[in-house]
């Protein structure tokens, strides 16, 4: 299984945050990540994303179909990720749209072991796959890519 952590893009400060929309910046961030997944991404690729506004203009930008999950709102613990993505056992490429600290939170469970706040930035992602090792499963980090170094 492969699972994608991304960050949503820029978003204007304010009130509801659930609300909030992505600044101009955060559309260009979003468009050069969806730019760089679109051809690396397996058609079968299943798309879960975070309710707020952010988070779905983030996906949008990917042009491809995908489902809310409140599982992935601002504030939720990893566990809640994991389970909505279905890690470890799902076979498919999973991509999560969602926030910090959680994102990050969840790469280091999965690659360090622990919970720890590592850091995202607006718009990157994160690629993992899950490995099976002659000592048990783990996880390899396939691709980090911010949208500033495009």
């Amino acid at each position: 299984m492969d699972l994608i952590l991304w960050r949503h893009a820029d978003a204007q400060s304010g009130e509801p945050d659930v609300a909030r929309e992505l600044t101009p910046r955060g559309i260009k961030q979003a468009t050069r990540i969806a730019k760089w997944l679109e051809p690396r991404l397996p058609g079968s690729c299943r798309i879960i994303v975070s309710p707020a506004t952010r988070a779905q203009q983030t996906a949008l930008a990917l042009e491809r179909k995908f489902k809310t999950k409140d599982e992935l709102a601002t504030g939720v613990e990893p566990e809640s990720i994991l389970a909505a993505a279905k890690w470890p056992d799902s076979r498919e490429t999973v991509l999560v749209v969602g926030h910090q600290p959680t994102l990050g939170r969840v790469a280091a469970l999965l690659v360090a072991g622990q919970d720890a706040e590592w850091w995202i930035p607006k718009g990157a992602i994160w690629w993992l796959s899950k490995r099976e090792k002659s000592s048990g499963p783990g996880v390899v980090v396939r691709a980090v890519m911010e949208p500033d170094l495009m």
